[in-house]
């Protein structure tokens, strides 16, 4: 009996430490197993990934502030939209002030080549070029009625061909004539100082200041070109450049037409100025009292057919 017990004891404690190592055995075989709410939650992580409406969504917020993206999107946009684009957040501020999205902007809507140089922002001239202004905005004011912008042209050179014929005259005038004197004898002259660049060109509707007939209407047709960069020029602004008339043709016999017409001389035999040279095609019929433009990449006219009158035609 004294042998037996031991044993006993022995077995019966080994039964317990099986029965403890067994428990910690399952006990940690719980830890290891995730919980319902834990399975819950990883079939949603893995439903998400596997979702591809929730895919997209990391796409899109790189695609919203990726910049060359959006200047790609900035070239098929006006300038208000630019500026409504800006006014989003400081991102699309600071993307918006890029020079190079204004530059093409402006060379996209004037439809001409980008010049060599320019002295100011291209936004700065965008402004200037498409915010309503126009030459009769700073100076007087009180004899402007109405206006229509013709379009833009492009000087290679410096030397300009003024017109008040369609076509010109076969025989033109030289550098060396004096354009008092062309002007007087054929209604033409060159001027051999014209700043070369982007000229934009405006129909301008005004009170007359030269006739005072019982049958005019009081008004005047006038040809309004200038460069591009004139309205953002100090001396201009301020009023301190001072300007001058070249020359005058006074016409005394009734005239069927009146007309107006800059050239580029460099491009006047080219095949771009064709189409402006060709009057006829672009006048319109002699009962047609609408003043007619027409517009190349080196040059720009105008035409409007006239009610019968006693002549005093001025060109300036």
């Amino acid at each position: 009996m004294i042998g037996v017990r031991p044993l006993r004891l022995l077995v019966s404690d080994a039964d317990e430490i099986q029965r403890e190592r067994g428990i910690d055995e399952r006990e940690a075989i719980r830890r290891q197993q995730p919980s319902a709410a834990a399975a819950r939650e990883g079939n949603k992580r893995r439903r998400r990934r596997n979702d591809p409406a929730i895919e997209e969504t990391p796409t899109l917020h790189l695609f919203v502030y990726d910049a060359d993206a959006w200047t790609e999107v900035a070239k098929y946009l006006n300038g208000r939209d630019l500026v409504r684009l800006s006014l989003v957040n400081r991102w699309f501020n600071r993307l918006i002030a890029e020079q190079s999205i204004w530059k093409h902007a402006f060379l996209r809507d004037l439809h001409v080549p980008p010049p060599s140089h320019v002295s100011f922002p291209w936004n700065r001239l965008y402004a200037s070029a498409f915010d309503g202004s126009h030459a009769y905005t700073f100076r007087q004011g009180d004899s402007h009625i109405d206006w229509v912008r013709i379009g833009a042209f492009y000087f290679d050179s410096t030397v300009a061909l003024l017109s008040e014929k369609l076509p010109p005259p076969r025989k033109l005038p030289r550098p060396e004539d004096d354009p008092v004197k062309t002007i007087e004898a054929a209604g033409t002259c060159l001027l051999t100082n014209a700043r070369s660049g982007i000229w934009i060109a405006d129909l301008q509707l005004v009170r007359c200041p030269v006739c005072n007939l019982s049958t005019c209407e009081g008004t005047m047709q006038v040809l309004d070109t200038r460069h591009a960069e004139l309205f953002l020029e100090e001396g201009f602004k301020d009023g301190s450049w001072v300007y001058e008339d070249i020359g005058s043709h006074r016409i005394e016999e009734p005239s069927a037409a009146a007309a107006a017409a800059i050239f580029d001389v460099k491009h006047l035999a080219g095949p771009c100025t064709a189409g402006v040279l060709d009057a006829k095609a672009w006048m319109g019929k002699q009962d047609d009292w609408q003043p007619k433009a027409r517009l190349s990449l080196h040059a720009v006219a105008v035409n409007t057919n006239l009610q019968p009158n006693q002549g005093d035609q001025t060109f300036e």
